[in-house]
């Protein structure tokens, strides 16, 4: 059912949101933010928050308190940041609730930051005895786009958004621009989609913007179930609106007239920020009928489903939305031709949709001058594993994957070495230590075995067996199966005997050629890469 919108013009609620960010910013109160996206909830982010308003409470302190999502640090959650009227944000890392009230105190009522327990500074005023957060390591090599917002803004809050730039990109397009321009913008950028199989977006766009259907779909794929990646789902807890902006900037170059967000069952992080980024936007008119008084009009929801890995290939996640198994179609057709309902669909990741707000508002030859070669952008990477700092960090294509474990991750801890790099999720490659000069490039990645895919990178040091990995990645590909395809449901199962058989020091001669006799037939035979990338 179509929500009714209230028209109205877009300059008006622009200075309406920069008057309210002023007020955050500038006013006589205090801001904390403290990070409760899923890394920071799982390191104890909801007791920080809880700590920090009894505190104030106790305290007689009028701050304004905003739970904010992933600044990439994770490896320093929770994370606990203040700025005072005029001044910078102080980052306290790791913070216990026993800490919370000593440091509201120093920082709020004597005025003196707690130097022994901060993790950095940013802003334009220098903090004595505290160093620039923009110095540290996981920071100095970034270019954020995509997460330009990422534990800046609060994501409950659209006009946060606004007053950064937010939706400035959309009122362009339907002020300034025809669709058709819009497409070549986006084309010209070179951006390429960012789930994994890194096709060009402007053309896939083109596909369905060649349907003259009347009702058209536009999905936003957040599934998101590769061990090691959580990029798509912190995009989503720290700056929803910008996804949703990017899918009403796709809907006008399409020409399409509804959308879904798709995302698991269960995170709520990502599902409850979504819900009201989009019903924020309806409220403003950003969304539904005559959007800022235009002709153009589109309407979006959130879609959930079920624990289901497969349900992140495209034709498997339509059918998930129309309350069906989450399985791959045969093609063809294909989604732009007969998609979700049977309408023309297309469908992107969250990442991609993220990057095109600021794509439209800077400029395609501006995307396109940053990256290697055809790998235009950025990468957004969720580093794991034996790792001295991990987190989610935003690089220019063309670092090399030794600048990324070594510069940015800090290395290897305790004075071990690299033995192997795991990329891409459980259907990515891995990587040994005489690998990592590889530049992050979709065909040099292509070219060596493996994927950028979601952006997960799980580095391992000298004590992990990768016999021992794989048969782990290999058991989570055999449950994950749909079980639809032949060669992928046995497949699976028969590698996986085979890996445990060899975990068990009870191998028989031919297993590694019976293994590579499997996974040929499973390339040949799936209907979708969990079969055909599965080996």
């Amino acid at each position: 059912m179509t929500i009714p919108t209230v028209n109205t013009n877009f300059s008006e609620i622009s200075k309406n949101a920069t008057d309210h960010w002023k007020d955050i910013t500038s006013g006589t109160r205090a801001w904390i933010r403290i990070g409760t996206a899923l890394c920071g909830k799982a390191a104890g982010g909801d007791a920080i928050l809880a700590s920090v308003q009894a505190s104030l409470n106790s305290r007689g302190i009028d701050a304004l308190v905003s739970e904010v999502g992933c600044l990439g640090l994770c490896f320093a959650e929770p994370l606990l940041d203040i700025q005072m009227p005029g001044g910078s944000r102080v980052f306290y890392g790791n913070v216990r609730s026993e800490d919370v009230d000593s440091i509201l105190n120093s920082h709020l009522v004597s005025g003196i930051p707690v130097t022994e327990k901060a993790l950095g500074y940013l802003g334009e005023v220098a903090v004595d005895g505290i160093p620039n957060l923009d110095d540290h390591p996981m920071r100095v090599m970034t270019e954020r786009i995509a997460l330009r917002n990422a534990g800046v803004i609060d994501p409950y809050d659209i006009n946060q958004y606004i007053a950064n730039g937010g939706y400035q990109g959309l009122n362009k397009v339907l002020t300034e621009m025809t669709p058709q321009e819009v497409l070549d913008e986006v084309t010209g950028s070179g951006l390429r989609g960012r789930g994994g199989a890194a096709f060009s977006t402007g053309t896939k766009w083109g596909f369905l913007a060649g349907s003259g259907a009347p009702v058209k779909y536009i999905l936003c794929n957040c599934e998101e179930g590769d061990p090691g990646a959580f990029n798509d789902k912190g995009i989503l807890e720290s700056d929803p609106s910008t996804v949703v902006e990017g899918i009403l900037i796709a809907a006008y170059a399409t020409g399409a007239s509804n959308g879904y967000i798709f995302i698991r069952h269960g995170h709520d992080g990502p599902i409850d920020r979504a819900r009201a980024a989009v019903s924020d936007a309806y409220r403003l008119g950003l969304l539904g009928d005559n959007i800022l008084g235009t002709d153009f009009s589109f309407n979006l929801e959130i879609a959930l489903t079920g624990d289901s890995y497969v349900s992140g290939e495209e034709t498997a996640l339509m059918e998930a939305i129309e309350g069906s198994r989450a399985m791959p179609r045969y093609r063809p057709p294909f989604p732009a031709q007969v998609g979700v309902f049977g309408k023309p669909t297309n469908i992107n990741n969250v990442k991609t949709m993220a990057y095109v707000p600021e794509i439209v508002s800077k400029g395609g030859e501006w995307f396109s001058g940053i990256g290697h070669d055809r790998s235009t952008g950025t990468a957004i990477l969720c580093l794991s594993g034996n790792l001295k700092y991990t987190g989610m960090v935003e690089v220019p294509m063309g670092l090399t994957l030794r600048q990324v474990i070594y510069d940015i991750a800090g290395g290897i801890p305790n004075d071990k070495s690299l033995k192997f790099v795991q990329t891409g999720g459980p259907l990515g490659g891995v990587l040994g230590a005489d690998n990592i000069d590889l530049v992050l490039d979709f065909e040099v990645f292509r070219e060596a075995g493996a994927i950028l895919g979601s952006g997960g990178i799980i580095a391992a040091d000298e004590d992990v067996c990768i016999v021992d990995l794989t048969r782990a990645l290999i058991a989570f590909c055999q449950y994950e199966s749909c079980g639809k395809c032949f060669p992928c449901r046995m497949g699976m199962s028969h590698l996986l005997e085979v890996l445990e058989r060899i975990c068990k020091l009870e191998s028989e001669p031919g297993d590694l050629d019976l293994m590579r006799n499997i996974g040929g037939n499973m390339q040949a035979g799936s209907l979708c890469g969990h079969g055909q990338l599965g080996f």
